[in-house]
């Protein structure tokens, strides 16, 4: 194994061909990010210029808007298509925007546990400080949704060395963090097999908006042509697609309405498979 002796390196090209369900040629599956932020933290800011600030009203208002506005027109977007999402979600949203969770149920979203809140990060803490919080988080998400959520994402994809382990013993069945393959596969832990699944880190709408400071209509272009070439190879290998969506992003009607068009696109297509997290995760173990 490799350093960190969760996978054996595999390359694709080599792994036995798996049919996804009804045969099509490549599953697609919808992650919004679904975020409660801390004020007076410092967190992911649309402008550096005040982000030192506390509070930095500026920033923290900028991000507080995918939960008053963005995510319901992400809501709509999705319904209006037919598409349950699997969306990431911060504990603390139970508490602060449980109208979200009692929405999201009523349209099927599958929630993943996302930690606390996205103004922590998993890095640096010893295990039994860091077991509760796990522990804590998806108590109180089955708590608020009427489901234990199966997968976990880390607050911007963090980790320490022993977080798998501690998912995997409180019952978590497949990850989001490793953004590096097209397919699931099992990870080791000590007490056993945990699923990675095939999260994002350039379908989404982070590195396009804030990072390279990209438009909408570019965000369009790049999930269809990620899709296009996708179904192209899936004739002979199917694979599966992640969009990576955070509402105070791409809930902004001017980016909002290329979502809904870049959706429509791949809808029109025959032999693609919508699924959920769990769906995929059953799927790949033959459940």
């Amino acid at each position: 194994m490799t350093g960190h002796n969760r996978f054996n390196y595999s390359p694709i090209v080599d792994r036995p061909t798996r049919k996804l369900p009804n045969d099509a040629r490549v599953g697609v599956w919808i992650t919004p990010n679904i975020e409660h932020f801390q004020w007076g933290k410092p967190a992911m800011s649309m402008t550096p210029m005040t982000a030192g600030l506390s509070p930095d009203v500026l920033n923290h208002a900028w991000r507080d808007y995918g939960a008053r506005v963005g995510v319901w027109r992400v809501m709509e977007i999705l319904a209006k298509h037919g598409l349950k999402a699997t969306a990431a979600l911060n504990s603390e949203v139970c508490d602060e925007y449980p109208r979200i969770v009692e929405e999201g149920n009523k349209l099927g979203w599958e929630w993943v546990a996302h930690g606390p809140t996205n103004s922590m990060l998993f890095t640096g803490m010893p295990p039994e400080a860091e077991q509760p919080i796990i522990a804590g988080v998806l108590d109180r998400i089955a708590q608020a949704s009427g489901k234990r959520p199966r997968g976990w994402l880390g607050p911007a994809l963090t980790e320490t060395n022993n977080t798998l382990d501690l998912l995997k013993e409180a019952g978590v069945d497949y990850v989001m963090d490793w953004a590096n393959d097209e397919l699931p596969y099992e990870m080791s832990t000590r007490a056993g097999s945990i699923l990675s699944l095939p999260y994002t880190l350039e379908v989404g709408d982070i590195p396009v908006f804030l990072h390279q400071g990209r438009t909408g209509k570019a965000f369009h272009d790049i999930i269809v042509d990620q899709f296009d070439q996708l179904y192209a190879e899936g004739e002979r290998t199917p694979r599966l697609m992640s969009i990576a969506l955070h509402p105070f992003l791409i809930g902004h009607p001017f980016r909002a309405l290329h979502l809904d068009k870049a959706l429509a696109h791949i809808a029109a297509h025959k032999d693609v498979w919508f699924a959920t997290g769990s769906e995929i995760t059953d799927w790949f173990r033959g459940g």
